[in-house]
């Protein structure tokens, strides 16, 4: 029997509402609709976002229904049903899974949107992919957008993961969080003030931080390891203040990589066929170099 995969003519739709998904499929794509466009894969978009690269969102979506149809768990909820039906915001939160090799390193990739959505299947999937391909575990986290619900999400999951690493059999050591945009803020925020400060369990910060567009400027003695990256045409967050921040932090003596690309506008994820193609593994580099 021929294998059935989704491809740039299938409706979103069709793949949100899958039986293989478990009933998760919905939170692929933005929950407030209003900031995306489009009824086929292919023709996907997401607002302040550039560079969507349809053969991505397919390749995304068919690997982890791949993953799902092996017997593979995809998605984690974060929360118990009680507290879901405290607070129902939190029904739309939750942990997409890119497993990678038993006893690696993980990292948590959270994507942006304003805190008005979650951007993922261009600011968080496509790097958790990527993560799990080079062995790392990788979970895309759909968090309520807003920003201090937000951190208390990122927060959530990464004590989640501690609390589940040895049944994934996941290293904690030196792990790593990603974001672009909004999710960027939540990963620095977090860096910046460990998880203890939004409600989370007195657990250790991240390794190293990665970066992609954010204006964040805040700095404190204890961020961590910080890579980042913007589109030298950003009208969001000027690549000059994100270059400020990372110089004024090596000052400080932690260790940072700074890169801003020509041509390049907000939002542009993997950057597939840009002037930032390549720069997930420099960001992998980089996280390495601190394990």
């Amino acid at each position: 029997m021929a294998e059935r995969l989704y491809d740039k003519d299938t409706k979103i739709d069709t793949v949100k509402t899958d039986p293989v998904f478990g009933g998760h499929g919905r939170l692929l794509f933005p929950v407030n609709g209003a900031y995306m466009r489009g009824r086929t894969l292919g023709d996907l978009r997401l607002a302040w976002y550039s560079c969507i690269d349809p053969d991505e969102t397919v390749e995304i979506v068919n690997t982890l229904r791949r993953r799902a149809e092996a017997g593979q768990t995809i998605f984690y909820d974060i929360y118990t049903d009680r507290e879901k039906a405290a607070d129902p915001a939190k029904k739309d939160t939750g942990l997409f899974f890119f497993q990678g090799k038993p006893g690696k390193r993980f990292a948590v990739c959270s994507a942006g949107g304003g805190f008005a959505y979650v951007g993922a299947m261009q600011d968080s999937f496509p790097h958790a992919l990527e993560l799990s391909r080079r062995g790392y575990h990788a979970f895309a986290l759909i968090y309520r957008p807003d920003a201090q619900a937000a951190c208390e999400d990122l927060v959530r999951a990464v004590s989640w993961i501690f609390a589940h690493a040895k049944e994934l059999e996941i290293d904690t050591d030196c792990y790593s969080l990603w974001g672009g945009s909004a999710g960027a803020r939540m990963a620095a925020w977090l860096g910046s003030y460990g998880p203890a400060a939004f409600g989370g369990e007195d657990l250790p910060g991240p390794g190293a931080v990665v970066m992609q567009y954010t204006g964040h400027s805040r700095i404190t003695a204890q961020d961590p390891p910080t890579f980042a990256c913007v589109g030298e045409e950003d009208w969001i967050a000027d690549w000059r203040s994100m270059e400020r921040r990372l110089k004024l932090m090596d000052r400080m003596g932690i260790p940072t990589e700074f890169h801003h690309y020509p041509g390049l506008s907000h939002g542009f994820g993997l950057g597939t066929g840009t002037a930032a193609e390549g720069w997930v593994q420099e960001a992998v580099s980089f996280w390495e170099a601190q394990m």
